[in-house]
C-alpha cells in the first residue's frame, strides 16, 4: 500500500482537492481554503510527495504524483472531486485527469499550460543548496545567507515558510531538496501528445506571468477541448496570491457553474 498524503481538511460537501506548486505546501493555500469550505464545499489542502509534511520518496514524476491523489482519494473514500492545481500541481492535476477522467467532476489549472518547461528554477536550488543548517541557527541567518542567491524578498519568505526545528537548535527544509535537486527536468515535463480529457475545466492564467501565453491556448484546447480560459488581471505566476478576490470569484463560479 502507497503511504498517504498528508492533508489539512476544512469544511464539508463536494471534495475540493487542492494541490500547491514546486517547493511549496498546503499551507500557503490556507486563505483561500478556508473561503472555499464557506461555500459548502469540503477542501482538502495537500503536501505533494516530497513536499510539506507528506512522506519522502526517490521516485518523483507526474505518473506517480497523479496515482498518489487516486491512492489519496481511494484512502479518504471521495467521490465527484474537483482538483484545482496551480504550477507543478497543476501539472499533477492534469496528469490525473488524463489517467482517472471517473474519479474527476471538475478540474481547475492555475498558470501552467499542458506543455514541457526547461528547467527555471535553477538558481533557487543552487541558493537552497548552499544553506549549512550546522552554522545557520536562526530563520533570520537563513535569510541573510539565501539573500546572497535570492534578492526577491518574496521568493525568499515562500521558500523559507519550508523551515522547521527538525530537533532542538536544528533546522531544516519540510521539502527533500535533495531529490527535487535532481528532478527539475520532471518538473518540466508534459503530457503526451495524445491525452485528452472532455471535462469541464478551467485554465487560469495570470495578466503578467509568462507561463501561459495566447499561443498556448491551441494545445490547451487540444488536450482539454471543453476548456475555458480566463485571465487574473494584476497578478503575474503567483496569481491565486496577487489577486486573491478575483482569483476566487471565478473559480468559484466554475466550481457552481
Amino acid at each position: 500500500m502507497n503511504p498517504i498524503l498528508h492533508s489539512n481538511i476544512l469544511g464539508t460537501g463536494q471534495p475540493l482537492l487542492i494541490l500547491h506548486g514546486f517547493l511549496g505546501m498546503s499551507d500557503n493555500w490556507k486563505t483561500l481554503g478556508s473561503q472555499y469550505a464557506k461555500e459548502g464545499l469540503q477542501v482538502h489542502l495537500i503536501d505533494q510527495r516530497n513536499h510539506g509534511r507528506s512522506f519522502h520518496s526517490e521516485e518523483f514524476n507526474y505518473d506517480i504524483l497523479a496515482e498518489d491523489l487516486k491512492t489519496y482519494i481511494e484512502a479518504h473514500d471521495l467521490e465527484d472531486v474537483i482538483i484545482l492545481g496551480h504550477s507543478m500541481g497543476g501539472k499533477t492535476a492534469m496528469q490525473f485527469a488524463i489517467s482517472y477522467p471517473n474519479l474527476l467532476s471538475k478540474l481547475i489549472v492555475a498558470d501552467i499550460a499542458p506543455k514541457y518547461y526547461p528547467p527555471h528554477h535553477q538558481f533557487i536550488i543552487d541558493g537552497l543548496n548552499q544553506l549549512d543548517f550546522d552554522q545557520i541557527k536562526s530563520r533570520g541567518q537563513a535569510d541573510s545567507e539565501l539573500s546572497k542567491y535570492i534578492p526577491e524578498i518574496g521568493i525568499r519568505q515562500f521558500l523559507l515558510k519550508n523551515l522547521y526545528w527538525i530537533e532542538k537548535g536544528k533546522l531544516a527544509f519540510r521539502f527533500n531538496l535533495k531529490v527535487l535537486s535532481n528532478k527539475m527536468e520532471e518538473i518540466g515535463e508534459n503530457l503526451s501528445a495524445t491525452d485528452q480529457n472532455t471535462g469541464p475545466t478551467l485554465f487560469l492564467r495570470g495578466e503578467k506571468s509568462e507561463y501561459i501565453s495566447p499561443s498556448d491556448n491551441e494545445v490547451i484546447l487540444r488536450h482539454f477541448p471543453n476548456a475555458r480560459i480566463g485571465t487574473i488581471d494584476k497578478a503575474g505566476h503567483w496569481l491565486h496570491a496577487e489577486n486573491p478576490v478575483q482569483f476566487f470569484n471565478k473559480t468559484i463560479d466554475f466550481i457552481k457553474s
